[in-house]
């Protein structure tokens, strides 16, 4: 496969430096971070929820899971659930299910950020294939997406 058109017309509109890298079948973030040898925490994995019935993106290192409550706070939201797949497929239709890449202005939702991504100078996050990934650097990405940036990732372990 190939990272759907939508994407890359959406890049190159953009003006957004990237690079794609093709890897190994794998489903999991933290599966993807180990195909292609990149670090777990240079790994951005994209979660859709729903804040109030809206979806948002949240995006995290491919090691934590989402604090809920952290999330709702940071969205300003009464409720946040996690997308079932039956949910959030229909939004990504270029996309296969759950390789989804967090460009919520693609999508026309909102995007959050862990702040423990903002510390990596570099990203890869899926592109819309469980085959593909989009690397660029954070900086590009916050600028890009314009994401609320905020403490919403936990460690493993923790809870």
């Amino acid at each position: 496969m190939a990272v759907p058109a939508s994407i890359t017309e959406f890049l190159k509109r953009t003006n957004a430096a990237y690079a794609v890298v093709a890897h190994p079948t794998a489903y999991t973030a933290q599966e993807e971070a180990a195909v292609t040898h990149i670090p777990g925490r240079q790994w951005a994995k994209t979660v859709v929820c729903f804040a109030d019935g809206d979806p948002i993106l949240a995006v995290l290192s491919a090691h934590h899971s989402v604090d809920l409550e952290r999330l709702k706070g940071l969205a300003g939201a009464r409720s946040v659930k996690l997308a079932k797949e039956e949910e959030f497929a229909p939004l990504y239709p270029d996309c296969e299910a759950g390789a989804m890449p967090p460009l919520g202005p693609l999508y026309n939702q909102r995007v959050f950020v862990d702040e423990s991504v903002t510390k990596e100078e570099e990203i890869v996050f899926n592109g819309g294939t469980h085959t593909d990934a989009i690397k660029m650097r954070y900086r590009d990405f916050a600028a890009l997406v314009k994401p609320v940036v905020g403490e919403f990732g936990r460690p493993p372990g923790r809870r």
